[in-house]
């Protein structure tokens, strides 16, 4: 006997790896195996709208002011088929933030459906305004111009003077009157009718 060691015997192959089937009709790009269950979809469609929508109704743009026409007065400018109106009105910042005026207009709708537009005029003209044709003065406040400051949850009275190419028949026959705010960092003006 050799010293020899004894040879291994030999290791059995290793077992056969099980055959997996591969249909070459089946298309792995399609929905059905790309996409999760339409259920899922469906549920999270939803939870997005639930969400844009709480979104879209906080953000929404809210009144930032309210108030009336109080009081409006008219004179003819004698020679210029034209009048002026004094227009008094109150305005009250609803809002939770000041409201800074940017522009005071006015917008007149006479009774056939015709419309004319004025801005109001500067403040520092009404006395003069006032002096020539006494009948504006008449239930007038202080003016409300642009740049005026509202603090939150107050109301301001104030008046403004505008001039519409119309005879005073017409003006007093109107359809409406209507006073229109901007504020500054608002989207939304501040209509007073």
């Amino acid at each position: 006997m050799s010293d020899q060691p004894a040879p291994l015997p030999p290791q059995p192959p290793p077992p056969p790896q099980p055959i997996t089937e591969f249909h070459i009709g089946d298309e792995f790009g399609t929905a059905k195996r790309n996409l999760p269950p339409a259920g899922i979809v469906l549920i999270c469609i939803a939870a997005v709208a639930v969400i844009v929508g709480i979104f879209a109704f906080k953000e929404r743009q809210k009144p930032q002011g309210a108030g009336s026409v109080n009081f409006v007065t008219a004179a003819e400018v004698p020679g210029q088929n034209m009048i002026l109106a004094a227009v008094t009105f109150t305005l009250r910042n609803t809002a939770d933030k000041p409201l800074w005026i940017h522009t005071v207009k006015a917008q007149l709708t006479t009774a056939d459906d015709k419309t004319f537009d004025d801005e109001a005029a500067s403040a520092v003209d009404l006395d003069r305004y006032f002096q020539a044709f006494p009948s504006l003065k008449e239930s007038s406040e202080p003016p409300l111009s642009p740049e005026t400051k509202l603090p939150a949850g107050t109301e301001k009275k104030g008046t403004m003077i505008v001039s519409f190419k119309v005879t005073k028949e017409a003006f007093d026959q109107r359809k409406a009157l209507t006073v229109t705010i901007q504020p500054y960092d608002r989207v939304l003006p501040v209509v007073l009718k």
